[in-house]
């Protein structure tokens, strides 16, 4: 039996005017967990697209079980075994959830020289999974019809259900709840027992420390190095991922809080099951955290904020000045910006450069006589977001698709920045960015309660609420059930009785 169950040796991948990848290799052993880490850019996902067939290789090769294997597109990769969670979720929104999981491997049956899908089939073997994995979704609903999270866990259940031998998870707990989380970890520790190798991508340290046997870290499309999880400490992880030491993660807080800037009242969806009767307030200068679980609905209340979704009561008030938003325009006119959860679905701009995906939001600033853009002050404001954030593009007219997922959050950021809005709203800002990066948006993040701006950060992550809010809302199925204002109070504990109060 081979040492290794999966081996990449050599592999090169390079892109219009970037080298992705150089020289990089991978030895995963059989029936465990091998963390795959690194900074955003440093190749981790390319790698893996390589591995899976989506990418082609440049140079480099495959070994399974000790023999050489020639992987050209993901059907070759499934008939060697190997399956893969995607960071960036590709669902199918108007078919059902069983159609997704099985979606290019239907059950069938003949009738006559026909084949035919065998609905009944599909519907029970989708049940078997979902309920092997313990995830409680009606298979005939519609995908579209739950959440990012939920979404996710659908894939993490078709994964499960091709029965692979080598597992590849792309940061598959960025939208989960802890309790997925766990069930997750129950998985992993089922296919690990069973002999099944993984290769886990994540940002989240401790998570790392949790699951992980073996760490292999990149940096800039190159290899750094592979260790026994137990040898390494976070810190540890941290210096060779960044290659520098990083201290206080979370900025001190050193704004000034002032008067109201922003104030919600009693705003209710149009659809029952959502948020309703919610009234909170947000300050000058005052980074307000809103937590709660999966399916809380607060991302689908600041969409209601920013007039992305109906409501059927409720006003808003920017400065004490009543405002009417039924628009996402009209949010931006009253001084609102939104950096969304769904950085692939209603994010990114996938076909346009790094610089229209920055400039959209201000181009109607920078027109010379009202008709033709000013491409020389637009090309300024770009080049100087890139700087700021550290953006890692080849230029600003390379295209936004062709970075990795933390710097398309980046430019994101950077297009919101560049409106200046009065209040910004932030749903999970660092989803799927590395430690480094983090670092760098909390500094942001900080900079602009500074300068007196008002931040509204949704997060999943306990941790991230503590060290970055001066208060803390809570929300549990669409309710707001609880305001943590002392930092003294600002507890794990304290979090999950709201985010748990029916």
């Amino acid at each position: 039996m081979a040492d290794y169950k999966l081996e990449l040796k050599g592999v090169l991948k390079v892109f219009p005017g970037v080298k992705a990848l150089d020289n990089v290799q991978l030895s995963v052993r059989p029936g465990t967990v091998h963390a795959l880490m690194g900074e955003n850019g440093a190749g981790k996902s390319t790698l893996m697209k390589c591995l899976f067939g989506i990418y082609k290789m440049d140079a480099g090769e495959i070994y399974i079980d000790g023999q050489k294997v020639e992987i050209n597109n993901p059907n070759d990769a499934k008939k060697y075994g190997i399956a893969m969670v995607h960071q960036e979720l590709q669902p199918i929104p108007a078919r059902t959830v069983a159609e997704n999981m099985y979606e290019g491997r239907f059950p069938v049956y003949k009738f006559g020289p026909f084949k035919v899908i065998n609905h009944k089939k599909m519907y029970e073997d989708t049940r078997y999974w979902l309920d092997e994995v313990k995830m409680d979704f009606d298979e005939k609903a519609l995908l579209g019809s739950l959440s990012v999270g939920q979404m996710q866990s659908v894939e993490i259940a078709k994964a499960v259900s091709q029965q692979a031998k080598v597992v590849i998870l792309d940061e598959p707990t960025s939208s989960l709840s802890d309790n997925e989380v766990e069930t997750l970890f129950r998985i992993m520790n089922d296919l690990r027992d069973k002999g099944v190798s993984m290769i886990y991508i994540s940002h989240k340290m401790d998570e790392i420390k949790r699951i992980a046997d073996d760490v292999t870290i990149m940096r800039d499309g190159t290899y750094v190095g592979t260790w026994p999880a137990s040898e390494l400490s976070i810190d540890d992880i941290i210096t060779r991922m960044v290659g520098r030491e990083l201290t206080n993660v979370y900025p001190h807080h050193d704004h000034e809080i002032g008067e109201v800037i922003m104030e919600v009242k009693d705003y209710t969806s149009i659809h029952e099951k959502s948020f309703r009767d919610i009234s909170f307030n947000v300050r000058k200068g005052e980074i307000l955290g809103f937590g709660g679980l999966v399916g809380a609905q607060r991302t689908e209340l600041m969409e209601g904020i920013f007039g992305i979704r109906n409501i059927t009561k409720g006003e808003l008030f920017i400065k004490g000045e009543k405002k009417k938003v039924t628009s996402p325009k009209e949010a931006m006119n009253a001084g609102l910006g939104l950096i969304t959860e769904d950085r692939r679905g209603n994010g990114i701009f996938g076909c346009l450069s790094v610089k229209d995906n920055v400039g959209v939001s201000i181009y109607n600033k920078y027109l010379k006589a009202r008709m033709v853009l000013d491409h020389k002050s637009i090309n300024s404001v770009v080049d100087d977001s890139i700087k700021k954030l550290r953006i890692k593009t080849p230029s600003m007219k390379t295209l936004i698709a062709n970075l990795s997922g933390g710097n398309q959050q980046k430019v994101i950021v950077s297009r919101w920045l560049a409106n200046d809005p009065e209040v910004l709203i932030m749903d999970e800002p660092t989803r799927g960015i590395d430690v480094g990066a983090k670092h760098e948006i909390y500094e942001i993040i900080e900079d602009l309660a500074k300068q007196g701006k008002a931040i509204i950060m949704v997060s999943s992550e306990m941790s991230e609420l503590i060290g970055m809010s001066d208060r803390i809302c809570v929300m549990c199925n669409g309710k707001l059930t609880g305001e943590i204002s002392s930092r003294d109070e600002m507890t794990q504990e304290n979090i999950m009785k709201f985010a748990t109060s029916f």
